[in-house]
């Protein structure tokens, strides 16, 4: 099918992810059933007759599919994801000649309200990583992986995708890959780097100190699903009663930063934000926190 073209070149041009390129053809997907609610099967839908239907009705067809999302209660960050879909893939067309015009670019993209993201107090993150015991070896991985986390405030995928010569131990620094296979440089602090060189250690004194940084009982790369599992069962032994996930530890290393007084700037290169006002969100987690601090000890509050 020529929806397999562009998501090849998703892959090739962008570094699209895996779990970019799930969601956005499913989001591509369900557009071309709207445009073609009488086929049988997306197979049965040619690049021809698709280019002969946006070339004829270029202007309105993305705005009557939104319509449609919204009379049918999809949500607005939903909406939104699949509206980037559609302009990916038209803008796509348009680079090879095939439209003229995106029919995506003049629809506006539903507001999505701003969340505030869950976070951890610096007690509470103390509390998780002391929890941990580091007497076995899968102990000593999971104290390192999460002691990472906070020190850096990578993605899970990122942390999956290190291997052992990403770290330099001399200089604390660690080279991550991040979305679209953009590198960065991002320290790492002392405790995280203990915590890794004696996993590795332990690794190598039976005979797996090349390769993935962390490893699972087999021997091979963790996958970001076990990450997860085990930071659930890790915030159960720790009785926290709060939702964790890996993504929370990145906000609590934002966050924490930014209450300790880092710079906005700073802590977008760390994290790997493309854009400044993605990293901006955070100043509201510190806003609402100085605004909590003030109400309970300034006299006339």
């Amino acid at each position: 099918m020529f929806l397999d073209f562009f998501m090849a070149a998703l892959i090739a041009e962008k570094g699209c992810s895996v779990h970019t390129c799930r969601a956005y053809r499913h989001d591509i997907e369900d557009f071309l059933e709207h445009l073609f609610p009488d086929n049988d099967g997306l197979e049965s839908i040619s690049e021809e007759n698709f280019l002969e239907l946006v070339n004829g009705e270029n202007i309105g067809i993305v705005r009557q599919y939104m319509a449609k999302l919204a009379r049918n209660g999809v949500g607005k960050r939903y909406s939104a994801r699949k509206l980037s879909a559609l302009k990916s893939f038209f803008d796509y067309f348009v680079k090879c000649g095939k439209i003229d015009v995106n029919p995506a670019d003049c629809v506006p993209s539903p507001k999505v309200p701003v969340s505030i993201p869950r976070f951890l107090t610096v007690d509470d993150v103390f509390m998780l990583l002391d929890s941990i015991e580091s007497h076995t070896l899968l102990g000593k991985r999971n104290l390192a992986m999460f002691e990472l986390f906070y020190s850096t405030g990578m993605r899970v995928s990122e942390l999956t995708g290190l291997d052992t010569g990403d770290i330099d131990f001399n200089k604390k620094i660690i080279k991550i890959s991040g979305k679209g296979s953009k590198q960065r440089i991002v320290p790492v602090g002392y405790r995280a780097l203990d915590a890794i060189a004696k996993y590795r250690s332990a690794l190598e004194r039976e005979g797996k100190g090349n390769g993935p940084l962390f490893l699972n009982k087999i021997g091979t790369r963790l996958s970001d699903r076990s990450i997860r599992r085990v930071l659930t069962k890790i915030v159960s032994i720790c009785e926290l009663n709060i939702p964790v996930s890996p993504h929370t530890l990145r906000h609590c290393f934002a966050t924490h930063m930014l209450d300790s007084g880092a710079d906005l700037r700073g802590i977008q290169e760390i994290l790997g934000h493309s854009s400044l006002s993605t990293t901006q969100i955070y100043t509201h987690v510190t806003t609402d926190h100085l605004m909590e601090v003030y109400d309970r000890t300034h006299p006339r509050s």
